[in-house]
């Protein structure tokens, strides 16, 4: 089981997908999900999204299972408006990561939204 440690709350929203990635190479399924609001959407692919913890672990447990790695790329500078911010990443296949992060009442960053690529 990986260690509670690895699990700090995002402080800044540019740190959310380093610490996704991270957190899905060491087979962290509860960390990944700790990244998201309650009711936030992801992108499962082929046009399937999952809303809400329960579903959002699922998919991640099955992520992990699937021994599937994400890819690491150069990310872009968040956008951020108030308490809501843009976060981005290029892949190395070239495509484009694009998410929606809210900032939380104790300062803290999760995400809301993530259809994975936009490209």
């Amino acid at each position: 089981m990986p260690d509670k440690m690895n699990r700090e709350p995002a402080r800044d929203p540019q740190d959310l997908e380093r610490m996704l990635i991270d957190r899905q190479w060491a087979g962290d399924v509860e960390g990944m999900v700790a990244l998201f609001e309650a009711e936030a959407v992801v992108d499962a692919g082929g046009g399937q999204f999952v809303r809400g913890t329960e579903a959002i672990r699922r998919f991640f447990a099955d992520v992990v299972a699937s021994g599937r790695k994400f890819q690491r790329g150069e990310q872009r500078a968040a956008l951020i408006s108030g308490d809501v911010a843009l976060t981005s990443t290029r892949l190395p296949d070239g495509s484009v990561t694009s998410e929606v992060a809210r900032r939380q009442p104790d300062g803290t960053w999760r995400w809301i939204i993530d259809p994975y690529s936009v490209v």
